[in-house]
C-alpha cells in the first residue's frame, strides 16, 4: 500500500507521526483554509511564499479578467499570517509547529512522493510533492477553473469552483476529479475522449480542496460549502482512493464537511460499484442519461449491464444506507432529438419511481443536464422548450426534477467539457 501524505491522514495517524494531537490539529487548521504548515510555520519563508502558487500563475497568464479580481497582496489582509491567523480557532491561534514537527511534516511528504514516484523522494510541501497550481481561468459568470500539474509524472487534471452569489450567503460548490482521463468513453463528454491515464491518489484528490480553498481565500470567491465528484474520471475505477477523500472532507476534525454536502456520481461501470462507493459518508448519484437499454448503450458504450441489473445493484445499496443518506439524483445529460423526448421522459419517470418504491425512505431527485457542446459532429443543445416539456412530464408522473444551470461553458469548464488542454496564451508554469 503506498504511503499517504499528512493531507490524507487522519488527525490520530498525524498526531501518531508528528509526535502530539496538538500538532496534528495545528496543520489541519492550515490544510483547512488552503494553507501548507510547512511554510506558514517556517520562520525563513516571508509571507508572500504562504500564496505565491496563486500570484504567480496569474501573473504568468491568466487574463485580464481574471487579474483584475486579484487584491494586491500587500492589500489582502487573508494573505498574510496574521490575516491567516484570525481565521484559525481562537484557542489555537497563539499555537503552532516548531523545528522539530516541520522537520517530521517534510519527512512525511517526502515518503508519500517516493512511494507514489517509484524513483527518488521530492523535498518540500503541497506544490513540490503532490502537485502544483498550472493554470487559472474564470469565465463570465464566475466559474474558476483550476489546472493542477501532478508532481510524480507531470499529468494535469482539472478541478472548478463554481460560486453562487445570489443566495443569502453566498457559496461555492467545488467540482473535483478522481482521475486524469476516464475509461468508460461516454459520448457526449470531452474527459471520455481522453480515455483513462491514470487513477489519482487520495492526496491528488485532496490537493483539488485544498487548491481550492486558497483560491477562494485570496481572490475573495464565497468558500466552498459543497463537494461534488463529477469531474474527469470514473470514482468507481477508482473506489479506493474516492471513499478515503470522502472520509476526510466529511470528517469533523478535518474538512468539517456534512456528509449531505458531498456528492459521489457514478455512471455504474456494474452493479457492484454502488455498493463499494455507497461505504463513503458522501450521497450517491447516477449518471444514468437513458432508462433505456439501446439508448444508455449508445451514450455509455463501455455499458455492460441491462438498466434493470443496475437498478437492482443502485437499489441494495441505497437500502445499506442510513436514511439521511437515501436522497439521491440520478443525472441525464440531455441531448436534442437523442433523449430528451416524451417516450424517454415517460420511461424515466417509471424508473425512478421503481427505485423509490423498492427504498423505504428513499428521495430520488433527477438532475437534467442540458447538453454542453464539446463538438461533437450530432449532438446538439436541447432548447429550452423541449427541456421545460421534459421537466413538465416527470412532474406530472410524480417525479422531482431540477435543470441543472450551465455554468462555465465559455471556459469549458462545463458538465462534460472537462479535459486537460490551455488556451494558448497561458503559460507553463
Amino acid at each position: 500500500m503506498s504511503s499517504r501524505s499528512p493531507l490524507s491522514m487522519t488527525v490520530d495517524e498525524l498526531a501518531t507521526a508528528l509526535g502530539g494531537r496538538g500538532r496534528a490539529l495545528a496543520a489541519w487548521d492550515m490544510y483547512r483554509i488552503g494553507v501548507d504548515p510547512l511554510t506558514f510555520y517556517d520562520a525563513t519563508k516571508a509571507d508572500v511564499d504562504v500564496d505565491e502558487a496563486v500570484y504567480q500563475v496569474v501573473a504568468e497568464g491568466a487574463g485580464p479578467q481574471l487579474s483584475e479580481l486579484m487584491m494586491d497582496e500587500d492589500e489582502s489582509p487573508s494573505t498574510k499570517r496574521e490575516g491567516i491567523s484570525s481565521l484559525l480557532p481562537t484557542k489555537r491561534r497563539t499555537e503552532g509547529l516548531g523545528k522539530g514537527a516541520l522537520e517530521l511534516l517534510a519527512d512525511l511528504y517526502s515518503k508519500a512522493s517516493l512511494s507514489q514516484s517509484q524513483s527518488s523522494s521530492a523535498a518540500g510541501g503541497i506544490e513540490e510533492t503532490i502537485g502544483r497550481l498550472s493554470h487559472i481561468s474564470t469565465s463570465t459568470d464566475g466559474t474558476t477553473k483550476l489546472l493542477i500539474r501532478m508532481a510524480s509524472d507531470g499529468l494535469e487534471v482539472e478541478t472548478v469552483i463554481i460560486p453562487w452569489y445570489d443566495r443569502e450567503k453566498p457559496r461555492s460548490t467545488l467540482c473535483v476529479s478522481s482521475q486524469v482521463g476516464c475509461a468508460q468513453g461516454c459520448t457526449f463528454c470531452a474527459t471520455g475522449r481522453m480515455g483513462r491515464l491514470r487513477s489519482l491518489t487520495s492526496d491528488e484528490i485532496l490537493a483539488q480542496v485544498w487548491y481550492a480553498r486558497k483560491v477562494c481565500r485570496v481572490m475573495g470567491i464565497p468558500s466552498v460549502d459543497n463537494i461534488v465528484f463529477m469531474g474527469m474520471g470514473e470514482p468507481a475505477d477508482n473506489a479506493d482512493a474516492v471513499v478515503i477523500v470522502a472520509e476526510a472532507l466529511a470528517d469533523r476534525q478535518r474538512y468539517e464537511m456534512a456528509q449531505s454536502r458531498v456528492t459521489i456520481s457514478t455512471v455504474a461501470p456494474n452493479p457492484e460499484a454502488f455498493a463499494t462507493l455507497g461505504k463513503a459518508p458522501a450521497a450517491l448519484a447516477w449518471s444514468v442519461h437513458a432508462s433505456q437499454d439501446d439508448l444508455r448503450k449508445k451514450l455509455v458504450p463501455t455499458t455492460k449491464h441491462s438498466m434493470e441489473d443496475l437498478r437492482l445493484g443502485f437499489v441494495e445499496a441505497l437500502k445499506a444506507r442510513s436514511k439521511k443518506l437515501r436522497t439521491t439524483m440520478l443525472e441525464i445529460a440531455l441531448i436534442d432529438g437523442v433523449n430528451d423526448g416524451m417516450e424517454e421522459a415517460d420511461h424515466l419517470a417509471e424508473f425512478a419511481l421503481k427505485i423509490c418504491e423498492d427504498v423505504p425512505g428513499a428521495k430520488v431527485v433527477v438532475n437534467l443536464i442540458p447538453y454542453n457542446s464539446i463538438d461533437h459532429p450530432t449532438y446538439r443543445k436541447p432548447t429550452e422548450e423541449a427541456v421545460s416539456a421534459f421537466q413538465k412530464r416527470l412532474m406530472a408522473k410524480g417525479v422531482k426534477v431540477y435543470v441543472r444551470t450551465t455554468r462555465g461553458d465559455d471556459e469549458s469548464a462545463a458538465c462534460g467539457q472537462l479535459a486537460t488542454k490551455k488556451k494558448k496564451k497561458s503559460t507553463q508554469s
